[in-house]
């Protein structure tokens, strides 16, 4: 089968290269997925390049990628089942998370997959995977949102937050988002209340104070969010993209929890769950209406080094898709 593989740590345009490679074994709980769509992540990136350094010793290869095979996010059509599998079965439209998906073939276990919505196409589906889960699990479980609430989402174009602020207009609340002035529109087209652009205008600046702040991939202070936030508000920190080698932006997600239990607002770092049940839950969102992946644009699967490199520009209004 064809792949996008790797055997180096480095950036896209470097390490990553088309090969044909062996269709991969699957296990007795994991599912042969047919990838017809692939999303592109922040943490593919990540892997991609072993950064921050701790990337590489949770598991993901110390001296180079454990995993020849990049990309997480997957849509596809059922290949094959293990005998352990009782969820899906061959022929089903699918999508989930696995390690492998810029390719023709990948393997999921069966806890991180579910049916496909039947209102996306497969494009559609691939962009949701990680970006959606990490939106849903940070506004209900981390920040417990309700109807109401002054909700600010900031880095609100992009993958995960294009999907924030649907899924906090969806719970009931007044939606802020936060972007560059390119990508005003689309965060208000995507239903948000209100939009700063961060070139001309501070989120501290004005009156409002919000209820809860989802801050993703940002790198403001602690003490700049809080100042936005009302006296028993939530920050939910779900990333930071300082360019550290080490930490790369992590240590605000260390000293959060430590600061929340002296002061009155809630300051919690998300760490996100990939699990079936909520790839279902996410589904209903979606066929409900309330929800819908915001595309930036797609690659064929051949310049997936391309679609990388420009989720790591920060150009893309939304998500970026791999077609297989």
């Amino acid at each position: 089968m064809r792949a996008i593989v790797q055997d180096e740590y480095g950036e896209a345009q470097d390490v990553l290269r088309l090969e044909q490679i062996a269709r991969p074994a699957i296990a007795d709980d994991e599912v042969l997925v047919r990838v017809h769509a692939a999303g592109v992540d922040r943490g593919v990136w990540h892997v991609m390049a072993g950064l921050p350094y701790p990337i590489r010793l949770a598991g993901y290869g110390f001296g180079a990628p454990k995993d020849r095979v990049r990309g997480r996010e997957v849509a596809g059509r059922v290949e094959a089942v293990g005998k352990d599998v009782t969820t899906v079965a061959p022929g089903d439209e699918v999508y989930g998370i696995g390690e492998g998906s810029f390719a023709q073939y990948t393997t999921v276990r069966q806890d991180k997959i579910a049916p496909k919505p039947k209102n996306l196409t497969f494009e559609q589906a691939a962009a949701a995977p990680v970006s959606a889960l990490t939106a849903l699990q940070g506004l209900r479980d981390s920040a417990r949102v309700r109807p109401g609430q002054q909700v600010l989402i900031i880095g609100a174009s992009g993958g995960v937050g294009t999907f924030a602020v649907q899924i906090a207009k969806a719970f009931g609340a007044e939606v802020t988002g936060v972007c560059s002035t390119a990508k005003v529109d689309l965060v208000r087209s995507l239903g948000a209340d209100h939009v700063i652009d961060y070139t001309r205008d501070d989120i501290t600046t004005g009156d409002r104070h919000y209820d809860v702040i989802l801050d993703i991939g940002g790198h403001r202070s602690l003490t700049h969010l809080r100042r936005a936030l009302t006296p028993h508000g939530t920050l939910v920190i779900v990333g930071s993209e300082t360019g550290g080698r080490w930490l790369g932006g992590f240590d605000r997600s260390l000293r959060a929890p430590l600061l929340s239990r002296f002061v009155g607002q809630t300051l919690v770092a998300l760490a996100n769950s990939e699990n079936a049940q909520d790839l279902v839950a996410l589904t209903e969102l979606i066929e409900s209406g309330k929800v819908t992946p915001a595309i930036d644009r797609t690659y064929p699967l051949s310049e997936a080094p391309a679609a990388v490199r420009h989720m790591v520009e920060g150009r893309a209004h939304g998500k970026i898709v791999v077609t297989v």
